[in-house]
C-alpha cells in the first residue's frame, strides 16, 4: 500500500505541521514589518552604497510592489555594502544575531554572500549581468525584534569603520 499511494505524516508531524500553517499569517507580517524597517535603515546608512527591495522609490519594481503588495511584501532582499568582498565578509562575520545560512525565509535571520555561496557557479560577467557584486549581502529577515536586529547591523558596521 505505501508503494501505491506514498508516505504519510504522523499524527504528531500533522499537529507540527498544522500549527505551523495556523500562524503563517502572523509570521510573515512580522517579516515584512521587520523588513521594511531594516530597509528604510540601510537606505539611510552611510556604509551602504545601495539597497535593493522593491519598496523603495528607485526600485524599478516599485510601482508594481505597490499595486500588488498594498501591506508590503519581501522580506528577503540583498544590499551593496561600499568596499568590496572584504568589507562584505567582515560584516557578515560581525552579525550576531544573524546565521550565515543560505536558506530563506525562515523565523530567525540570515545573511549570506551571494557572489561566493548561492551564485558561486556563475562567472564575473554573469554575476555583474544579475545584478550580484562582490560587495552583496543578502538578507533574509526574521521574527526577532526589529531593534535588536537593528543594533546587530550597527555594531557590525562599525566593525568595518
Amino acid at each position: 500500500m505505501l508503494r501505491d499511494t506514498g508516505a504519510t505524516l504522523s499524527p504528531v508531524s500533522c499537529f507540527i505541521f498544522l500549527q505551523g500553517l495556523e500562524t503563517l499569517s502572523l509570521r510573515v507580517e512580522r517579516h515584512v514589518a521587520n523588513a521594511l524597517k531594516i530597509v528604510d535603515f540601510l537606505s539611510k546608512h552611510p556604509q551602504v552604497a545601495k539597497v535593493n527591495h522593491p519598496s523603495l522609490p528607485d526600485h524599478p519594481d516599485h510601482a508594481t510592489y505597490q499595486k500588488y503588495f498594498p501591506n508590503g511584501g519581501g522580506s528577503i532582499f540583498t544590499f551593496e555594502i561600499k568596499g568590496g568582498r572584504e568589507e562584505a565578509f567582515k560584516f557578515i562575520d560581525s552579525l550576531e544575531i544573524f546565521s550565515l545560512l543560505a536558506n530563506v525565509a525562515d523565523v530567525k535571520s540570515l545573511v549570506i554572500h551571494p557572489a561566493t555561496t548561492t551564485h558561486s557557479q556563475l562567472t564575473e560577467a554573469e554575476l555583474t549581468d544579475q545584478g550580484i557584486y562582490q560587495s552583496t549581502i543578502r538578507l533574509s529577515i526574521g521574527t526577532e525584534h526589529v531593534d535588536d536586529l537593528i543594533a546587530d547591523l550597527s555594531q557590525a558596521f562599525d566593525q568595518i569603520s
